[in-house]
């Protein structure tokens, strides 16, 4: 499980999630199926989290590939200038220089910052997210602008 949540509560017994597949591994509306926490513990570095009406193997199989959401009203809003990683997902991005670039479809943090993940339906690109290079965020939009540096696109393209 890749936890995306620095809420120290956000896995103690009663809390709730949606549970819905993963973004981009489905091409249809899945339908929200809705978990509560029984029990968390820390594990290898993780979390090992009991769900209400999991109560074996087979049970738990079925949750494999699904993504865990929490109310978009239980979510802080991000410091100016910051954004959490959920926010960016989706978003599409533009370079001033190439155009339209792609769809975020994941972010990494590399020690150096963060890099997003984009894709078009002819080559994948991942693209320092940094101050230096951001032009404009609009979440509402789900639009990122770019003022990437000459040359960039093309050296770290790779063609899907």
């Amino acid at each position: 499980m890749s936890l995306w949540s620095d809420n120290e509560r956000r896995f103690e017994r009663g809390a709730e999630f949606s549970a819905v597949p993963l973004a981009g591994r489905t091409g249809s509306s899945p339908a929200e199926r809705r978990l509560r926490v029984e029990n968390a513990t820390a594990h290898k570095g993780g979390l090992r989290v009991s769900f209400a009406g999991v109560a074996d193997r087979e049970a738990a199989e079925t949750l494999r590939g699904l993504d865990l959401w929490v109310p978009l009203s239980e979510v802080p809003a991000a410091p100016a200038g910051a954004y959490y990683f959920f926010e960016l997902i989706g978003c599409r991005c533009f370079d001033e220089r190439d155009g339209d670039l792609g769809v975020v479809i994941d972010l990494h943090e590399d020690g150096g910052g963060v890099l997003l993940e984009v894709e078009s339906e002819n080559r994948r690109i991942v693209v320092p997210f940094v101050e230096a290079f951001l032009v404009n965020v609009d979440r509402s939009a789900r639009r990122i602008d770019l003022r990437l540096p000459e040359g960039l696109v093309a050296a770290c393209a790779s063609r899907s």
